[in-house]
């Protein structure tokens, strides 16, 4: 059975040999990703040299390319895709989000064996819904590297909503540093890449705002705790460069338009460890789809999306100017920003970042608790604050209506879960027959993460009948965001629209909250549920879930 991986592979440039030395040609990722259509495809994933920031590296790609090709496919046909390693370490493609057979998932050890070096492995499956969708490495730390591609599924029935320009707006990191390295230094110092600490000057800014004894009280309760408020993401800016499409900021990836066409962005989070709130100042975005799912059209200026979702809005620009597709990261440490102009050479000014968010004892999961009344919490039922636990959500809540940390102040409309309506009501009618109750558990200080304390090779898998309905509920017992995503089924989620309830693959379950969704088993096999950050789903974040 395939864990998380081990930090025992050796660095990329032990691995890839002297294919450094030969710099025979420029980042590919500095060029638009191309497009290949039809139903047999020929992919080979291999070295490939880029420079995202004044240095050379070596990342991992696709036929030479960082990104991968997008794919489109039709809804309706049967795919086959050949992939060949070229790398010296096995290696394997994941389908984010498309429902196929579990041979066809892509996470080795379960029905699916890695692919070795020099081998190829023919993937085959028809394609049974539409959408955006993408593809990445589920080995090593590949994903890391490069290996991600964006997948655009065309319905076989036509769009539901008119457009005149379609792009994919594909959202990374990259970092120079070895991913076990970034790794290490986690595990070392958990806030190691956190620049935002607070300072003394930020006591004496907070006490003038508040005063000194709710200051010094907040203080004190975060110190209990051994942990800070400005640890919003682990792995910042400081570490990372931030790509869309492939390309930096200065780079100024383009996408052309003319006034009052209707343009629809497909937005991909294929970053390993960043979480984006996205927008284009000046110009509004009608959320229609999200991930691949149609809804009900949402008007915003503003969403997060968390690692592994997709989004498709359409904007109309009315005016012939350029304007800002502007990505900050959660903590504000970094961003990347492209043009939707009308003619190549245009630039928009690009914002200032909004403030730094602080987490609050609600994100803690306190909700109106005195601090005092944190050193009498206890664990639930089921979890073992011995292995992997070092806070517990005494008062998780219901967040879906929020927007989440650092937005809805700003005056600006942001989406949030509870707008999510499907176009249509649910295909299973059934109430759940059992519930199933998940904690995601961590431990900052040994940088540790798990379900309900218990990391993948601790826990059993979860035993799923065919055809059973059952209702999972997550409970964040941490200070973290975390992208939950279940392979080769469906998550529905409960967010107050009754049988509207939204389709998706991905759920962003928020510091101290708890949500449920609904899920058919439909399709037997064995599949991956784990935390889309990629750095907890290796260190433990990571279970099974087992149809038969």
């Amino acid at each position: 059975m395939r864990a998380p991986s081990s930090p025992r592979l050796g660095r990329r440039a032990a691995i890839w040999g002297g294919i450094v030395a030969g710099w025979a040609r420029p980042a590919m990722a500095a060029g638009p990703a191309p497009v290949l259509t039809g139903t047999d495809f020929a992919l080979e994933i291999g070295p490939v040299p880029v420079d995202f920031s004044g240095e050379r590296h070596m990342a991992t790609g696709i036929d030479g390319m960082v990104p991968a090709p997008i794919l489109r496919w039709r809804e309706g046909d049967t795919v086959t895709i050949a992939v060949t390693n070229r790398l010296r370490e096995p290696t394997s493609l994941h389908w984010h989000g498309l429902r196929v057979p579990s041979a066809m998932d892509g996470v080795p050890g379960f029905d699916f064996h890695a692919i070795a070096p020099g081998e190829t492995f023919v993937y085959r499956f028809p394609v049974q819904q539409s959408g955006t969708y993408w593809y990445h490495g589920h080995s090593g730390f590949h994903e890391q590297t490069g290996l991600y591609g964006a997948i655009v599924v065309e319905p076989k029935d036509g769009y539901r909503h008119r457009f005149d320009r379609d792009y994919v707006v594909l959202l990374s990191d990259w970092s120079d540093d070895d991913p076990r390295t970034v790794l290490s230094n986690l595990k070392f110092q958990n806030d190691y890449y956190n620049r935002g600490r607070r300072t003394l000057g930020t006591l004496v800014a907070d006490a003038d705002r508040q005063g000194w004894a709710a200051t010094l009280a907040d203080r004190l309760a975060w110190g209990r705790m051994r942990m800070s408020p400005t640890d919003i993401l682990d792995v910042s800016g400081a570490a990372c460069t931030y790509l869309l499409n492939g390309r930096t900021t200065a780079a100024n990836w383009t996408a052309l338009f003319r006034p009052q066409e209707r343009v629809r962005l497909r937005f991909v989070n294929a970053s390993a460890m960043g979480i984006f709130d996205v927008r284009i100042p000046g110009l509004p975005l009608t959320v229609v789809q999200a991930d691949g799912n149609d809804i009900e059209p949402v008007s915003v200026d503003e969403f997060r999306i968390g690692n592994g979702e997709t989004y498709d809005a359409i904007v109309r620009p009315d005016r012939d100017r350029a304007y800002a597709i502007f990505a900050q990261l959660e903590d504000r440490s970094g961003f990347v920003a492209g043009t939707l102009a009308p003619q190549l050479g245009m630039t928009a000014a690009v914002p200032p970042m909004d403030p730094r968010p602080l987490r609050t004892m609600v994100d803690m999961g306190m909700g109106a608790m005195e601090h005092g009344a944190m050193a009498d919490m206890a664990a639930p039922a089921g979890v073992e604050t011995s292995v992997a636990v070092d806070n517990v959500a005494v008062m998780p809540i219901a967040r879906l209506h929020e927007p989440g940390g650092g937005l809805g102040d700003s005056g600006r409309r942001v989406l949030t879960y509870a707008d999510l309506r499907a176009i249509r009501p649910a295909s299973d009618t059934r109430p759940p027959q059992r519930e199933i109750v998940l904690r995601l558990t961590g431990n900052m200080q040994r940088y540790i993460w798990g379900f309900d304390g218990k990391t993948f090779a601790q826990a059993d898998p979860i035993a799923l009948t065919r055809g059973e309905r059952v209702r999972f509920v997550a409970i964040n017992d941490t200070m973290m965001e975390h992208p939950l995503h279940l392979h080769g089924l469906w998550s529905e989620l409960e967010n107050g629209q009754g049988d509207y309830r939204p389709y998706k693959h991905t759920i962003l379950v928020k510091p101290g909250e708890r949500l449920s969704f609904l899920v058919t088993a439909d399709e037997p096999g064995r599949w991956a549920m784990h935390c889309h950050l990629m750095f907890h789903m290796e260190l433990g974040m990571f279970r099974e879930v087992r149809v038969a």
